[in-house]
């Protein structure tokens, strides 16, 4: 099966947020909706081998949605700082691949080096990642390694952390009362990104903008939320110093106590900003 698993560089980051968390994070993160799938599949509809470039792929969800989606993907490449992102994410996809080419390439995004000459992708998604990113940088990057009319697909629903329900508030304040006020990100504090996806795509060569909003309603279970939280920068085991057992308890009796009462529901909103260079669309 072709594969490159060590297609940029392997060395270890000095803050990998996320290896620990890997395991969790394929198995508790929400995956995309078959709405926004649909929409990317869309995308690529003309192509006769369409290649995928996946940024800050995680574990993988955006090609594991696709693969099945577009059997006509020729390739996929996927990016990720996080070496345990990359690993988890090559045990999801080794069986959907089929024979098909993938490359795991453990890099920042705007590094990410073509595997061979004259590679172009057609379509460039980047799902629940990009205010990790130095977005421009990456865009520049996306500029030079498409098709001319390629898409690129910048998309989320924010997360646990943001959604404003009852039983979200509560456990974000439980959070604070163990790790500080301040929303925490490994070892250093979460800093918003100054300017909007949508401003800094304005600028760049994808200037071309089309936004697409998906409502989505999740119900959540106690275990599930808490294994969400051991994948997330802001709550995971690491940041506790000892405290996470306790945390956990603490956590759960508030999350039955809602689940019984209530519910943890989450409508969340799930936004594809889908964006071509001008005179680029099918």
């Amino acid at each position: 099966m072709p594969h490159d698993h060590e297609a940029s560089s392997t060395a270890e980051r000095p803050e990998d947020l996320f290896r620990a968390a890997a395991p969790h994070y394929a198995l508790h993160r929400p995956g995309l909706p078959a709405e926004a799938v649909r929409l990317l599949a869309e995308t690529v509809r003309d192509v006769e081998r369409p290649v995928l470039l996946d940024l800050g792929t995680g574990t993988g969800q955006v090609p594991a949605a696709l693969l099945p989606a577009v059997p006509r993907l020729g390739r996929v490449d996927l990016v990720d700082t996080s070496r345990g992102m990359l690993d988890e994410a090559a045990r999801v996809l080794v069986p959907l691949l089929k024979g098909r080419a993938a490359g795991f390439h453990q890099a920042a995004a705007q590094d990410f080096t073509p595997p061979y000459d004259g590679y172009r992708a057609d379509l460039v998604t980047c799902a629940r990642a990009a205010h990790w990113m130095d977005l421009p940088a990456v865009l520049a990057m996306a500029d030079k390694v498409t098709t001319p009319a390629a898409a690129v697909a910048i998309m989320g629903d924010g997360s646990l952390w943001t959604h404003e329900a009852p039983w979200t508030v509560e456990l974000r304040a439980l959070i604070r009362s163990y790790l500080g006020a301040e929303r925490r990100a490994g070892t250093s504090l979460y800093k918003e990104p100054a300017r909007s996806h949508e401003d800094v795509l304005a600028e760049s060569a994808f200037s071309e903008v089309a936004t697409y909003r998906f409502p989505v309603r999740r119900t959540w279970t106690p275990d599930r939320v808490l294994g969400y939280l051991r994948s997330t920068s802001f709550a995971g085991a690491e940041q506790f110093a000892g405290r996470h057992a306790e945390f956990e308890a603490e956590a759960r009796r508030l999350l039955e106590q809602r689940a019984a009462g209530a519910g943890l529901v989450e409508d969340a909103v799930f936004t594809v900003l889908l964006a071509r260079r001008p005179g680029g669309s099918r």
